[in-house]
C-alpha cells in the first residue's frame, strides 16, 4: 500500500477514538442535531478503520506465512499450510487495499439522488430524432436491470416516430451517482431507415443528467421571475387531455431556462413537477460552469461533463461503441442497445476514481 494512502488511514484510526469519547458526553447526547451528525461519521469512519484494521492484521498473517515458510523446508505438510496462509492473506489484502481506495475518494452528496435524463435530437434531422429514441430506450431498458422507477415527464415526438426531446425522471438507489457520466454528446454512424442508397449517415443527440434538487435545501426562485403557461397536452390521454389546458410551462426569466410537464391530468402536479425540472436545470447551470473550471485546470478523464462535449460514439455498421473521454471501445453494440451498459458505467467510474486517487496523492505530497 502506497505510504500517502497509509497515512491518510492512520488519521481515521485517531479520528474513531475521537468520536466514539465525543459521543460518550451527556452534552453532545443533549443536542440531538450534533449528535446525529457525529453518529453519521462515526459510522463511515467506523467502516474504514475496521477495514484497516483487518488489512493491518492480514499483513501481519502474510508475514508470518512467509517465515513459517522459511524454517518448515523439511515439512511438506507445513510448507503447504504455509503456502495457503500466504495466498489466502495476499488476496484479501489486495481486496481491502482497492476497497479502502474508493472508500477514502471523495464523495458527491449529489450521488444518491434521484436523477432527471434529458434526451434531445441534435444535427441530422429525422435520424437524429430517432437516434434519440433508441437512446431513450436503451436508458429505460438499463434502468429495468438496476431496478430503477422511470417516469415521462415531457416529450415532443417527431413525425417518424422519435424524440425531438423527452425528459424522463429516474428514481432508485444511486441513480445520479452512476448515470452522471452519461451527460455530453452522443453521435451515431448507421445507414437511416429512410436511406435508399445505402450511405452511412452520422447525426447526434445530447443527454443531460441533472440531480434531483433535495427539497430541503432546495433554491430560493423568486415567482416574480418567472412565466408560467398552460396549454393543451399531445399525446395519449384521450378526450380529457382535449379539453384541458393542464400542461404547464415555466420559464425562468433572468437565465431564460425553461422546464415544462404534460405527463399527469392534474395541471398542479404537472407545475409542481415543472417546478423540480427547473429547479434542477438552474443548479446544473452553476455545477456545469464549476465543473469546466475545475476539468480546464485538472484536465479530467471525464470532463466537464458539458452537454456539448462528444463523448461517445455508436457505430452500427462495425457493432462498436466508442467512449471517447477514456478510450474504451467495445464491440457489443446490440447488447449495449438493449440496456447492457454495466460495462461502459463501470468503465467510466473506475477512470475516475483512478484520475481521484491521483489528486489525492499530488494533495498528500504538498
Amino acid at each position: 500500500m502506497k505510504t500517502f494512502l497509509r497515512q491518510q488511514l492512520e488519521r481515521y484510526a485517531f479520528r474513531l477514538a475521537e468520536l466514539d469519547f465525543l459521543l460518550s458526553r451527556e452534552d453532545i447526547m443533549r443536542d440531538m442535531k450534533q449528535f446525529l451528525a457525529l453518529s453519521r461519521e462515526h459510522t463511515e469512519v467506523a467502516a474504514i478503520a475496521s477495514r484497516y484494521a483487518r488489512w493491518q492484521q492480514r499483513q501481519s498473517d502474510l508475514a508470518t506465512g512467509q517465515e513459517m515458510l522459511k524454517s518448515s523446508a523439511d515439512d511438506a505438510d507445513m510448507l503447504a499450510m504455509a503456502q495457503d496462509e500466504i495466498t489466502a492473506a495476499q488476496q484479501e489484502c489486495e481486496q481491502l487495499e482497492a476497497e479502502l481506495q474508493r472508500m477514502l475518494l471523495p464523495k458527491d452528496p449529489d450521488d444518491q439522488r434521484n436523477a432527471f435524463m434529458e434526451i434531445r435530437a441534435g444535427t441530422g434531422g429525422d435520424e437524429s430524432a430517432l437516434f434519440a429514441a433508441d437512446l431513450f430506450r436503451m436508458y429505460t431498458r438499463y434502468c429495468e436491470r438496476m431496478g430503477w422507477k422511470t417516469e415521462i415527464m415531457s416529450e415532443s415526438s417527431s413525425e417518424l416516430g422519435g424524440y425531438k426531446e423527452v425528459v424522463l425522471r429516474i428514481e432508485g438507489d444511486g441513480v445520479y451517482g452512476k448515470l452522471r457520466f452519461e451527460s455530453g454528446g452522443h453521435r451515431v454512424q448507421r445507414v437511416p431507415s429512410t436511406e435508399t442508397q445505402g450511405r452511412i449517415h452520422t447525426s447526434a443527440c445530447t443527454v443531460a443528467v441533472l440531480p434531483e434538487p433535495d427539497e430541503a435545501v432546495a433554491i430560493t426562485i423568486n415567482p416574480a421571475d418567472l412565466r408560467i403557461d398552460t396549454y393543451r397536452a399531445s399525446g395519449a390521454g384521450g378526450q380529457h387531455i382535449n379539453k384541458t389546458d393542464s400542461a404547464v410551462r415555466i420559464t425562468h426569466i433572468p437565465t431564460g431556462i425553461v422546464a415544462e410537464c404534460q405527463d399527469d391530468r392534474s395541471q398542479h402536479r404537472n407545475k409542481a413537477r415543472a417546478m423540480q425540472v427547473l429547479s434542477a436545470r438552474i443548479v446544473e447551470k452553476d455545477r456545469s460552469a464549476q465543473a469546466a473550471k475545475d476539468a480546464a485546470m485538472r484536465k479530467g478523464l471525464i470532463g466537464s461533463g458539458d452537454r456539448s462535449d462528444r463523448i461517445r460514439t455508436y457505430n452500427f455498421p462495425q457493432g462498436r461503441l466508442t467512449d471517447h473521454r477514456i478510450n474504451l471501445t467495445l464491440y457489443k453494440l446490440q447488447a449495449i442497445t438493449e440496456g447492457d451498459l454495466g460495462d461502459v458505467v463501470q468503465a467510466l467510474h473506475q477512470a475516475r476514481e483512478a484520475e481521484q486517487l491521483e489528486e489525492l496523492e499530488v494533495g498528500a505530497a504538498r
